[in-house]
């Protein structure tokens, strides 16, 4: 039996007691997983003490693993050890050690040893392949626990806050509450279609709503525009029933409200468009007022294309661009405002604890880029040609009146009051977004 080991180190911009407090804490784990990893937790029992297990369910290929981890070795404010009582490796444990470096700084090493099955024969190929996946993954889990802690650093030494919020299984808010809670708040998950809303409450992220994704038909954009106006509207009455109120209202809005506007470069201060879209987000942002006239305050976020590995657009575009069959929609000038998930839910905490935000916030990264040169850029992460233009007859056909309104419009839109109010973005650049999102290294 063959012994390997792997080790990652990074300095973090936060004491050992911190550092170790946040992967303590729910929801830890739920951010270190990387999104293109089909891993779930089927159970927890307890936390990272002595004895506390989690069971993981696992794919690989058409086969569904089941992976039983027991905590050991704890040492609070220092290390803790997860070992394998059962799963795909013969042998596996993994500590993780936080090291000071100074009062308000400490390293963070993650050591690993593993044996694989049917070792030593499985080594020489399969523990290649294992490296490089484990290389892969603690390249973005400590990447994120770096940026997530940073950002709490900044932002989280006030006190911890109640948040309740809706849409919390979608594609924000699965990356929203783990990220709250891993610092240090505390998440009361609302369920579809409820208007019980406990008290203690503090502050509100409003996420719910019909996908606007697929053809549009009358019967969709119904619900497309009735679940965002009447769903707030009544959320908005809720909680202003509240005594106390809480005090800070985060609802979601899109840059959709601009319309087609070619190249303009808009603000917040730049007025609607003409379309479904703009008067479903105006429609959207008024039905806030219940929550205004209760003395709550209110911020609409006009949120662009949100990045991530494990949903939305940019995953629907994924597999023609692995196949190399990507390539810009229509004619590829029109402008597509966009924003990494690590830095919409830093968005989101800042206009929770920033009391100077209130109205409209463009939550965009600093530079949009035309559709020709986004499709440029992922082809270019990917490794793969990105040359193919989808006609707009084609997207028409597929997806109706919703093709001109989400594939061929564009917006030019610029984060002005974010960056006003200091507002430090993680991923201000969009290659770096992409490889952040998807696993590649430059060097991959």
């Amino acid at each position: 039996m063959s012994v390997q080991r792997f080790v990652r180190r990074s300095r973090v911009e936060a004491g050992a007691s911190e550092l170790f407090a946040w992967h303590g804490r729910p929801g830890a784990f739920e951010r270190l997983t990387p999104p293109w990893e089909p891993v779930e937790v089927v159970h927890r029992m307890g936390t990272i003490r002595d004895g506390d297990r989690t069971v993981l369910a696992m794919r690989a290929g058409p086969f569904r693993i089941r992976w039983v981890a027991e905590h050991r070795d704890f040492q609070e404010g220092c290390r803790f050890r997860d070992v394998q009582l059962r799963g795909p490796f013969r042998r596996w444990e993994h500590t993780h050690e936080m090291i000071p470096d100074g009062p308000q700084a400490s390293f963070l090493e993650d050591r690993i040893e593993f044996e694989l099955p049917l070792s030593p024969v499985s080594d020489w190929a399969a523990g290649a392949i294992v490296r490089r996946k484990l290389d892969r993954m603690f390249t973005y889990r400590h990447e994120v626990t770096q940026g997530d802690l940073s950002v709490h650093v900044r932002l989280g030494r006030r006190r911890p806050m109640n948040v309740l919020v809706t849409g919390s299984s979608g594609l924000i808010g699965s990356s929203l509450c783990p990220f709250l809670t891993t610092g240090g708040h505390q998440v009361t998950r609302l369920a579809r279609g409820s208007t019980e809303i406990p008290s203690g409450i503090d502050a509100v992220v409003h996420l719910a709503g019909e996908s606007i994704s697929g053809r549009w038909s009358r019967e969709k954009k119904a619900r497309i525009l009735e679940s965002r106006r009447e769903g707030t509207r009544r959320l908005c009455e809720a909680i202003g029933r509240l005594d106390p109120p809480p005090s800070v209202l985060v609802c979601a809005s899109a840059v959709g409200f601009y319309g087609n506007r070619g190249d303009e470069i808009l603000t917040e201060d730049s007025p609607g468009g003409a379309g479904f879209l703009p008067d479903v987000c105006s429609a959207w942002e008024s039905a806030c007022d219940p929550a205004r006239e209760r003395g709550i305050r209110v911020v609409h976020l006009r949120t662009g294309i949100v990045l991530s590995g494990s949903g939305g657009a940019l995953a629907k575009m994924l597999p023609p661009f692995r196949l190399g069959l990507g390539g810009p929609l229509g004619t590829g000038e029109q402008f597509m405002s966009w924003i990494a998930i690590d830095d919409l839910v830093g968005v989101i905490l800042f206009a929770l604890v920033n009391d100077s935000l209130a109205g409209p916030v463009n939550a965009v990264a600093p530079q949009a880029a035309t559709n020709a040169a986004f499709t440029r850029t992922l082809g270019r992460v990917l490794g793969r040609p990105a040359f193919l233009p989808i006609p707009p007859f084609a997207l028409r056909l597929a997806f109706g009146e919703g093709a001109d309104e989400m594939l061929l419009a564009g917006q030019r839109v610029v984060p002005e009051r974010l960056r006003a109010a200091g507002y430090e973005w993680r991923y201000p650049e969009l290659d770096q977004a992409l490889r952040h999102v998807l696993g590649v290294t430059p060097s991959t």
